[in-house]
C-alpha cells in the first residue's frame, strides 16, 4: 500500500506550545490527523482556572477528537479504535507504554529536541544551552521502549547564537520540528527512510530542570552562570535574592571582566550589572518579588541605592 496525506491515519501525541506547532503543520499541510492525546487540563494562574494545553486547543480549533490519559501506561483502549497507521510525538509529557507503541500498523515517531544521540532525556535543549554548544537541532526518530533510543531517520540543526536562551531556542526548534515532520512523514509511511541506529558510545543524558536549579549559585565562573541564566530563561526563570526578596534574573549579557566580589550589583552607563566569578554582567529583564518583567535600567531608576548591594 502507498500512504498518502489523505489515506495516512495519524494521532499525534504532545502537550506544550513547541508541539502545537508541529501538530499545526500537519492540518495546514493537509495530512488527515484522526486523534490527539495530550496531558489533562491544569490548573493555571493565581485563580487557579483549569487550562487546556497549547496542543489540546489546536486540535479542537479543527474538530478532532481529544484523549487526556491521566496515565497513559494504564489508559490506552480508546486508541485501537482509531485504527493508526502511525503514532506522531513530541514532548508528550508520559513515558509510553509498549502496548501503545505497538497498535499503529506502521510504528511510532518522535521529534526530539536535540541532535541525537547527544541529550537524549527530559532537558535536551536546557542541556545544549548549559553545555555551551554552537549547535542544536531537532532529530526525528523511531520510539523504542528504551528512552530516546530508536533509529534516526532526518535531523534539522541550527546554531546557538549569543543572544539565544531556553525561549528562543524552543521557538527555533518548534519550526524545525514542524519543517521535519511535514518533510519526512510521507517519506516514513513508504519506507523510503531507512533509520540511522545511534552510535551508543556518544550518549549523553540530559536530565529535568529542579526547582533547585532556578536559584541561581553566584559561586560559578561568570561564563557558566550566564548559561544557566540563560538555560532557564523566560520559564522558570532564575532568581537570587535581593535584600530578602525574590529577585529573578530574566535576560543578560556579558560586557566583560571585572575585580568586583560575586553578587554585587553595579552602575555602569545607566545599565544595571551584576558580577559574578570574574565577569561584568549586563542585567537586561530582570523581576523583582510581586512585580512585573522591567528593564534593567528601570529597576535602577527605582532603587538608586541599588549600586554596590549584593544579591545572595
Amino acid at each position: 500500500m502507498s500512504f498518502d496525506k489523505v489515506n495516512t491515519r495519524i494521532v499525534f501525541m504532545g502537550t506544550p506550545e513547541i508541539a502545537s506547532v508541529s501538530l499545526r503543520g500537519l492540518i495546514e499541510a493537509g495530512f488527515q490527523v484522526v486523534g490527539v492525546i495530550t496531558n489533562p487540563d491544569k490548573p493555571m494562574g493565581r485563580k487557579k482556572i483549569l487550562t487546556p494545553s497549547p496542543v489540546k486547543v489546536v486540535a479542537l480549533e479543527h474538530g478532532i477528537p481529544v484523549f487526556q490519559p491521566v496515565k497513559i501506561r494504564l489508559e490506552y483502549d480508546f486508541l485501537e479504535p482509531l485504527k493508526p497507521d502511525v503514532i506522531v510525538t513530541m514532548a508528550y509529557g508520559q513515558i509510553v507504554p509498549q502496548a501503545v507503541l505497538d497498535i499503529p500498523t506502521r510504528g511510532c515517531i518522535n521529534l526530539h529536541g536535540s541532535l541525537l544521540p547527544k541529550y537524549r532525556g527530559a532537558g535536551p535543549m536546557q542541556a545544549a544551552i548549559l553545555n555551551g554548544e554552537k549547535e542544536t537541532g531537532v532529530t526525528l526518530m523511531e520510539m523504542v521502549a528504551a528512552m530516546d533510543a530508536g533509529r534516526m531517520y532526518d535531523k534539522i540543526a541550527f546554531p546557538i547564537e549569543e543572544d539565544d536562551d531556553y525561549g528562543t531556542i524552543s521557538n527555533k526548534m518548534a519550526v524545525a520540528a514542524k519543517e521535519l515532520i511535514v518533510k519526512d512523514l510521507l517519506p516514513y509511511m513508504n519506507g523510503e527512510l531507512e533509520g540511522i541506529p545511534q552510535d551508543e558510545s556518544q550518549v549523553t543524558i540530559a536530565g529535568k530542570i529542579k526547582p533547585e536549579d532556578e536559584h541561581l549559585d553566584l559561586s560559578l565562573p561568570g561564563d557558566a552562570f550566564l548559561r544557566l541564566l540563560k538555560a532557564i530563561s523566560p520559564t522558570p526563570g532564575g532568581y537570587c535574592f535581593y535584600e530578602g526578596t525574590k529577585f529573578k534574573l530574566l535576560k543578560a549579557r556579558l560586557l566583560g571582566e571585572t575585580t568586583l566580589p560575586s553578587g554585587t550589583l553595579a552602575r555602569e552607563k545607566g545599565a544595571l550589572c551584576l558580577a559574578v566569578g570574574g565577569k561584568l554582567l549586563r542585567l537586561d529583564t530582570v523581576q523583582p518579588e510581586g512585580k512585573k518583567p522591567m528593564d534593567g535600567a528601570a529597576f535602577l531608576n527605582g532603587h538608586p541605592d541599588a549600586n554596590g548591594k549584593k544579591l545572595d
